[in-house]
């Protein structure tokens, strides 16, 4: 049971991505590609949004000193998390209505040096 359930999340990834991968920005997406970014978006941000907290003490270090990085940047790194993954899992669930990611930048990796934004 356990094997066939990771195989059917593999060969859904396997279809998903490369359409993602491919679909160019400045042409109107389709429905099943929009709706496909959209989940991979948000497994994506669901499962990263961890990386938050380090994230943003050091952005906040590196912008005020240590001290104020390791208190202030501590608490806005776990709301951060918090976001992220929770903005993660809403996208992940409805990803059936293709809309723009809620949270920027899209993927914790770009835009590394940037705190992240919603809305």
């Amino acid at each position: 049971m356990k094997t066939s359930i990771t195989q059917v999340v593999f060969l859904i990834l396997f279809c998903v991505l490369p359409q993602t991968a491919m679909a160019q920005r400045d042409m109107p997406q389709s429905y099943p590609v929009a709706a496909s970014e959209k989940l991979v978006n948000g497994i994506a941000n669901a499962v990263t949004g961890v990386i938050e907290l380090p994230k943003t003490v050091i952005l906040t270090s590196r912008r005020d000193g240590a001290a104020y990085g390791l208190t202030i940047g501590l608490v806005t790194g776990i709301m951060h998390t918090v976001g992220r993954t929770v903005f993660g899992a809403l996208d992940a669930v409805t990803f059936f209505i293709p809309t723009q990611p809620t949270v920027r930048p899209h993927y914790i990796w770009q835009d590394f040096d940037k705190e992240t934004t919603y809305g």
